[in-house]
């Protein structure tokens, strides 16, 4: 058959089935034109809109292609019904798409046999009858092919079956030029982060040599003022400035430092604290919390960067005798904080004036620079004479959007044993309560005391039963270490004896285990705001108040008083005859009595009052 025999539609009136109404077809045209809207992803697309076009033409095979005619080739996007084909590439010289191309418009076939070079084999091709193929044409161009076949032997296509799977191969175009438009704008924009990123090795040779030069400094500046011979000084000096050398070049050569992947960011960042130790003379603490979590390279290198840059501030500026890095694992975050007690600064003097330089302001800019590359947020609080807190909260996801501002609202501090229950809380809380920010999330609710004090959230939820720790004690420890958290607990029964210990004990809200996401972010926000809130619990008391307090029984006045006096566990046994568990059990039943975090925490309450 020649090409011209297959180049337009063949009229005839349709067999059988009366093609669809207006309101139907109407009704379908809104649907792929809500499908589009902002939808990039070809495939899932490409599939919609043919399902469309095979339920208005009633059929119930077909395919769409995409031609590159430059190529003279065209690839199967989408195989319904028949062939299989998806994926596959042909050359455009077989197939109906291929007279489609030929003819630069629709064809028509009444039975697939017509079909040159057709892909369709065996039963396929005995069961598959008429034949319609229009052009995607996208200002011009042949950028595709949709085809469909029909299984009735009676049927035949008509013009308005041609007009209608063109406006299917119209919304097709928009999909395929959507897609196509989208990668470009994809590779664009990653040329540009590429772009970015050289523009942070400048800063990245700042960052190296600054730190190495200060060591240096700091090395030579120990012999100078030491007047005596100190030849190991001098060793040192010149390993930092080869040191310098070595990191300097890695860095312009976009290099991450030699002994840091993934798996070892907390190894090389405790190298770090080392260094900084032993550069300016200060103490310097490490507390990771939460389980450790896989991360991109991307991040976890732009997060030793972070870290590296900021402990340099801190030896060359802060003059602080102490820091502390924290490092919180949360489902879908790693939130590192640094503090220090040093000198602080005056943030609004490091600002960037226009069109005036910022010398100083270089390492904070840089460091921003980085947590933004990767999604990241980093917050800065300083108060000269009071030190410097640091927050740098990263994605921990390949392709992160923009992590959510924290502004006004509620920080959260989830704290829960069983992975399943955690998340659901988190879920619960940031689907429920817009205002409720989740800020970290612990396995382990005897690290809440830590994770308290490196978040600083407003709310801590745990669960009253922990295995570890109970709620009872945990409330007690954090009114101790952390007084400005508010602890929510989640209760199996309002009438439970350590429900009373624990409100006793500074915890400011309970909410049932079986309470819905409304109740508890209720509870949550009501507690964050110091209102009451003890839903069904019965009156409690003042837990700052001593007097309502219950008190303690002979036998564990007795065992308080050998606790103050310092004495052990074993001994305290020994010398009242009684067993170490019995002792074990008292001294947990005085320290919830008495709101006391620890036996320290005891004992200095007994000098006060004794004073």
């Amino acid at each position: 058959m020649s090409a011209e025999t297959v180049a337009h539609p063949i009229r005839s009136t349709a067999v059988g089935p009366t093609g669809p109404d207006i309101r139907t077809q109407l009704e379908t045209v809104i649907g792929l034109a809500r499908d589009l809207a902002g939808q990039f992803t070809l495939d899932p697309l490409l599939h919609r809109i043919l399902l469309h076009a095979l339920h208005l033409l009633r059929c119930e095979s077909g395919s769409i292609c995409t031609v590159d005619e430059a190529a003279a080739t065209y690839r199967k996007e989408v195989d319904l019904g028949v062939g299989c084909h998806s994926g596959q590439t042909f050359p455009l010289s077989e197939g109906v798409t291929g007279q489609i191309v030929v003819a630069r418009g629709p064809v028509v076939f009444r039975s697939y046999s017509e079909v040159p070079k057709g892909h369709l084999a065996g039963r396929e091709h005995e069961r598959i009858h008429a034949v319609v193929g229009v052009p995607i044409m996208w200002k011009g161009d042949i950028i595709g092919s949709c085809v469909v076949f029909s299984e009735d032997p009676e049927r035949l296509f008509t013009d308005s079956d041609v007009r209608l799977l063109e406006l299917f191969a119209s919304h097709a175009a928009i999909a395929i030029m959507n897609a196509t438009l989208h990668m470009t704008a994809t590779e664009r924009a990653r040329e540009a982060a590429v772009m970015a990123e050289r523009e942070r090795v400048y800063r990245d040779v700042h960052d190296t040599v600054a730190r190495a030069l200060g060591d240096v400094l700091l090395r030579l500046d120990a012999v100078e003022r030491s007047g005596a011979e100190r030849s190991h000084d001098i060793i040192r000096a010149k390993r930092a400035a080869r040191d310098a050398l070595t990191e300097t070049r890695r860095t312009v050569l976009g290099l991450a430092p030699s002994g840091l992947d993934t798996d070892a960011l907390i190894d090389a960042i405790r190298l770090e604290l080392t260094w900084a130790e032993s550069a300016a003379g200060l103490k310097a603490d490490l507390t990771i919390v939460g389980v450790r979590q896989p991360m991109p390279a991307t991040v976890g290198y732009q997060l030793f960067r972070i870290v590296k840059e900021a402990l340099t501030n801190v030896v060359e500026h802060a003059r602080a005798s102490r820091m502390r890095v924290g490092i919180v694992y949360s489902q879908a975050k790693i939130t590192m904080l640094i503090e220090d007690d040093g000198c602080g600064f005056d943030l609004q003097a490091v600002q960037p004036q226009p069109g005036g330089p910022s010398f100083r302001g270089l390492g904070l800019q840089g460091l921003v620079a980085r947590a933004h590359h990767v999604g990241g947020e980093v917050h800065i609080e300083s108060t000269p004479g009071w030190g410097t807190h640091l927050r740098v909260e990263m994605p921990l996801a390949e392709n992160p959007q923009s992590i959510r501002q924290g502004g006004d609202r509620w920080r959260v501090l989830v704290a829960h044993e069983r992975p399943i229950v955690r998340a659901g809380l988190v879920r619960m809380l940031a689907t429920a309560e817009p205002e409720i920010q989740v800020v970290g999330e612990i396995t382990r609710p005897d690290e809440a005391v830590d994770a308290c004090a490196l978040l600083r959230p407003n709310v801590l939820l745990a669960d009253l039963d922990g295995s570890a720790i109970d709620g009872v004690r945990l409330s007690s420890y954090i009114r101790s270490s952390s007084p400005d958290v508010a602890v929510v607990l989640l209760v199996g029964s309002f009438d439970d004896v350590d429900v009373q210990d624990a409100a006793r004990n500074g915890a400011a809200a309970f909410v049932s285990r079986d309470a819905e996401a409304t109740e508890l972010t209720r509870a949550v926000v009501a507690a964050a705001r110091r209102d009451a809130f003890m839903t069904t619990l019965p009156t409690v008391t003042d837990p700052h108040d001593d007097n309502s307090r219950p008190r303690l029984t002979p036998r564990e006045r007795e065992v308080r008083r050998l606790v103050e006096q310092g004495l052990q566990d074993k001994q305290i046994a020994r010398e009242l005859s009684i067993s170490i568990k019995t002792v074990e059990k008292h001294v947990g039943s005085i320290l919830r009595k008495t709101g006391a975090a620890n036996r320290t925490t005891l004992a200095r309450e007994s000098s006060r009052r004794r004073d």
